[in-house]
Formats: C-alpha cells, structure tokens, sequence
C-alpha cells in the first residue's frame, strides 16, 4: 500500500481500507481531556471563547444516545469484537457509569480490536495518552492483545514542574503504552540507547572513563581475562603475563600492534583500551526525560494543540521498526507520526476526522519533504467534484474551508495564531499564503 492519508471516521477506514496484518507499527495518540475548553482554536480579543469557534480538536466526551447505540451495535452486538473485550467493556459500564470517560471507551475498544487486526504479528502498537485515562486504557489493551504482550508503559516527561499546586503535585507527564502483538514483533536494541553527550556525562560514567588519549577521546581499561578458566588453547603468555585470555594470541598481537592493548606498567596485566565514543551509549529506560516538549520557537510547531515533538516519535519508529515498513496513525494530527516516519524511511498510513488536519499534513509533508498529494502519495476521502464539495459545506462550512484552503497549498490557520489576526467580513482569516518575490530585472 502506497503512503496516504485518509479524511475519515477511523473505524470505517480501518474496516474498509486496511488489510489484515498489512501494518508493522501503530502509534496513536487519542484524544482525551475532561478540560472542555483544552483544545479552543482560537478566542475573541475579549478571551472568551468566539462563538463560532472550530472544535475540530475537542476533547470532551459525554454520553448521549449515539455513544448507547455504539456501544450495542460496535462492542456487544459485533461478530468482529472478542467476547473478553464485551466483557471488559461492560464492566467498564457498570463500574465507571455513563458518563465522558465511558464514552471514550467506548470509542476506543472497537478500533483497538481492528488496530491488532491490521498488525503484522511482528508488529507493536504504541498508544499515546495522559494519567486521566491510562490506567483504563491499559486494562482495555491486556483484554484485546493478551497482558503476556504487554511490554512497556514509558513516562514522557511532557513539561518541567512548575507552579505551586496547593492539593497535589503537578501533572506534567503523558503515558505511553507499548504492546507487542507477538513475542516474534521486530526490535532493534542498538536503537534502544541514546549516545553518550561527553559535555554531560553522568558522574559514575565519567568516573569509568577517565582517561583521554593524546587526541582527547575517553577511554576505560578493560578486562581482558577469560571468565573460563579452563580453555588451553587461549592460554599464553603476553608482555610477559600468562593468563587465560579471552583472544587468540594473533588477535591479542594485532590489537597491541594498534594500540588498543596496553600495559599500564612493566610486570601488569595487560588491559583493552575501550573508547567511549564507540560505545552503543546510555540504555533507555521507561522514564523518558531527555526530549523536551516543542517551545514556541521550534521550527516543527505548527501551533497545534496536542503536537508532539519529532524526536519522540522517531525514536519510538528506530526501535520498534525497519525501513520500508508500515506505520498506521489512526488519529494523525498535524502528521507527526508520518513526518518522522518519511524522514526515517518508514511507509506509512494517516487517518483524521477533521479537514484541517489532512490540510495542515499536506502542507507539513509539501514543505519538509516536498511531496505532493497524487504524486507523492494518495489522499482518500477528500471532495473529488462539485457535487462533493458541496455536500461538504453543507456538512460543515469550517471543514470546506480547511479543504479548500489546502487546495491553494495555504496554511490553513490554527492555535495561536488565528487569535492574532485582526477579524474581516467572514468572522476571520481561513490561512496563509507566502509570496517570494524574483530579483527586479533592469532594463
């Protein structure tokens, strides 16, 4: 399947479009927050919320008679679904109530059930959420892809502490949490460290090597004694030492020949000069600190509410994949998922319910990569002619607007910069179009 994106309810796309066990990794970050004005796109000069304010990106849940009828005919009334996931859900139902988290639930279950269905079995899913809803999460993923294969829950530190909260301590970390569909799933453990920054080197690490070589690089002096003792044919004396080394004696020659073996005085063990920068670097744990959050100065941001750095997700991508597979984001953004993975070499698969994602993705992917729709890749569910577009504006006039504001490859305006601009005729400007002027010819 070639690289695209698809404008569209996830859960149809998914059934529809995506093939079983076509995808080698999924990474989702859905949306969940009981703050109803989290994601306000923009608000009045007075900073009350504009009454014709874009909710694309609202997070707030609430349970209505559309969530009751999803929950009969999408969880408990499906073939598709498993019995221990109508289990888990109805339980969910009557412990949690009817309320916003419920229906987030309820959202979420069935596309979980279709997410392990598209993996590959050695795929992984990584789901991207806060502390307000990870705990059920967790509990809903052990029902669909078995607890045997859970492998992670990783702390994003999101934000510094800050602020003096007066009855708890502050939020500032998200959640990911890590499935693999088998224990046959790909993983790349030399992605699984991060390099050594020698301006900030932890104590103990520093301590270990210490010493530096007329050229400045660290080294430590290692062992090279066999933990065997019983091997003849790799006992010999060296430098006038007999051990029982952990090299032939040829390969203990050619590695003193360059240096590497060195005797700190006469009469010593000999010892293996090992260099810091040609180590695999600091193992990561599952407490992620080291990736800040984007500042308003980043070149990525694209003031999207709930954008998250590059660098999260490529090391995510590196570890749990190879390139040329498959990454599926089901709820896709402002297409960071797909940036990293394109950057990396990954194929890969978006999904988004609103306009204004597909459109801030499209001029994402035009101005970092310069890919272009039906060329590069294929975007589905877009109007194709009149009639479409406007059964489109009829649906919803924000929605045309985003779309066709992509169609003049413009960026669609969101976030904070929509509240910067001065209001016209139609409530507001729809995007931005950058004009380079060529060098004035003389006559």
């Amino acid at each position: 399947m070639p690289n695209a994106l698809f404008y569209g309810d996830n859960l149809a796309v998914l059934r529809e479009r995506v093939a079983d066990e076509s995808v080698d990794l999924v990474y989702l970050d859905p949306p969940f927050n009981s703050n109803a004005s989290y994601n306000v796109l923009f608000r009045e000069k007075t900073g009350e919320e504009s009454p014709a304010q874009i909710r694309a990106f609202t997070d707030t849940w609430e349970w209505t008679q559309e969530t009751e009828l999803t929950f009969e005919q999408d969880i408990i009334g499906s073939p598709a679904v498993p019995s221990a996931v109508k289990d888990m859900i109805s339980a969910f139902r009557q412990f949690i109530g009817r309320n916003a988290m419920m229906a987030y639930l309820v959202m979420m279950a069935p596309r979980l059930v279709e997410l392990r269905r598209v993996l590959k079995p050695t795929g992984s899913i990584y789901l991207h959420c806060d502390p307000t809803a990870s705990h059920y999460l967790k509990l809903l993923m052990d029902t669909v892809f078995g607890n045997r294969n859970f492998r992670n829950e990783i702390v994003w530190q999101r934000t510094p502490s800050k602020g003096l909260m007066t009855r708890r301590l502050p939020s500032n970390h998200d959640v990911i949490i890590g499935f693999q569909k088998t224990d046959a799933a790909t993983w790349n453990v030399g992605s699984a460290f991060v390099p050594y920054d020698e301006r900030a080197l932890d104590p103990k690490t520093a301590a270990k090597y210490s010493h530096r070589d007329s050229d400045g690089r660290r080294y430590q002096l290692d062992n090279l004694i066999n933990p065997n003792r019983d091997r003849p044919n790799l006992t010999y004396e060296f430098l006038g030492v007999t051990r029982v080394w952990r090299w032939t004696k040829e390969r203990m020659q050619a590695a003193y020949d360059a240096g590497l073996v060195v005797q700190p005085r006469p009469g010593a063990v000999p010892r293996l000069k090992r260099y810091l920068d040609e180590q695999r670097g600091r193992p990561l744990g599952d407490i992620w600190t080291d990736i800040p959050p984007l500042n308003s100065q980043a070149k990525e941001r694209l003031d999207y509410p709930t954008q998250k750095p590059e660098a999260l997700l490529e090391r995510i991508i590196r570890i749990s994949s190879n390139e040329d597979d498959l990454l599926l984001d089901p709820f896709c953004g402002c297409g960071t998922a797909m940036a990293a993975a394109h950057k990396l070499g990954r194929q890969w698969l978006g999904i988004d319910i609103t306009h204004l994602s597909v459109a801030l993705m499209k001029n994402r992917l035009n101005t970092a990569f310069g890919l272009e729709a039906g060329r590069d890749y294929d975007v589905i569910g877009e109007p194709q002619d009149e009639g479409s577009a406007r059964a489109l504006w009829e649906q919803d006039p924000y929605q045309f607007q985003f779309w066709a504001v992509s169609l003049l490859e413009a960026q669609p305006f969101s976030g904070q910069r929509a509240a910067e601009q001065r209001r016209g005729a139609d409530r507001g400007v729809d995007g931005m179009l950058y004009f380079i002027d060529g060098p004035r010819r003389t006559p």
